[in-house]
């Protein structure tokens, strides 16, 4: 009983449909169709791309019609937009010729924080994950191919004191190649790649001039963490170098340019 009353209800409301349709045009608003295609303005951007390169330009569709907030002039920060100023600080990070190692979008990219122009034009967050990963993974291989001595200005985190042996007469196992073992359980990686201390070899790279970023208080950077933004992009670097050149480079420049100024070799 219940299918025929539906059926019926479906079959008037088939019906209902049919007398609308069979009514004259006139008294039909008709049905305006949408294309984004066709009533597309002309982008600017769009026809001389190939003449401006990306880092230099916010993309226009990411603008805003109007600024959210006013401008304060004590909040300006200005960023290095000189690619030859870029290229120097490069070659003395990098040594000579270090200006081609990276195409000129990556190089851009690695030193640009997410704070600079609400991150519209890319930042080095992910170059940064990477690189950090190479970073400790060269000092792990290189505390464990170092002496005892040439570690002994980082303090060990931990000490650890063993019960006295009952069996004095047996012998410990050596072999040369775990004369460094210990430095590797007593000096993790994060002691050696603290934020200071990479940033202390940024500053003196230069990179404070060339890194694009916008600090929180322009008036107190070491409140603003800069000492973080400098630290990523140093690791942001190691890793661009690791995806367009491979690991033997940048294992390469990890040691020479990053950690054996540290003090590790």
């Amino acid at each position: 009983m219940a299918s025929k009353t539906t059926s019926r209800s479906l079959q008037s409301i088939a019906r209902r449909a049919q007398r609308g349709c069979s009514c004259s045009s006139t008294s039909i608003a008709p049905i305006r169709l949408f294309s984004s295609s066709a009533a597309r303005p002309e982008v600017p951007y769009e026809t001389d791309q190939a003449q401006r390169p990306r880092w230099s330009y916010t993309p226009e569709r990411m603008k805003a019609p109007f600024p959210a907030r006013p401008k304060d002039p004590e909040m300006e920060w200005k960023c290095n937009n000189d690619p030859a100023k870029l290229d120097q600080f490069y070659e003395k990070f990098l040594g000579r010729g270090g200006d081609a190692i990276l195409t000129e979008e990556i190089k851009w990219l690695a030193i640009t924080h997410k704070s600079f122009d609400q991150g519209r034009r890319g930042f080095n967050d992910r170059l940064a994950f990477f690189g950090r990963r190479i970073l400790n993974l060269q000092v792990t291989l290189s505390l464990l191919h170092s002496p005892l001595s040439s570690a002994t200005q980082f303090p060990p985190e931990t000490s650890i004191s063993s019960a006295p042996d009952p069996n004095d007469h047996r012998k410990p196992f050596t072999h040369p190649s775990l004369t460094a073992l210990q430095n590797v359980s007593s000096i993790p990686p994060s002691s050696v790649l603290t934020k200071r201390r990479l940033a202390d070899l940024a500053t003196h790279l230069g990179m404070r001039d060339v890194m694009r970023w916008k600090p929180r208080m322009p008036g107190n950077l070491d409140g603003s963490g800069i000492d973080v933004v400098l630290a990523a992009s140093i690791y942001a670097i190691i890793g661009a170098v690791a995806l367009q050149r491979g690991s033997e480079v940048a294992g390469h420049v990890a040691r020479e340019r990053v950690l054996k100024p540290l003090g590790i070799e």
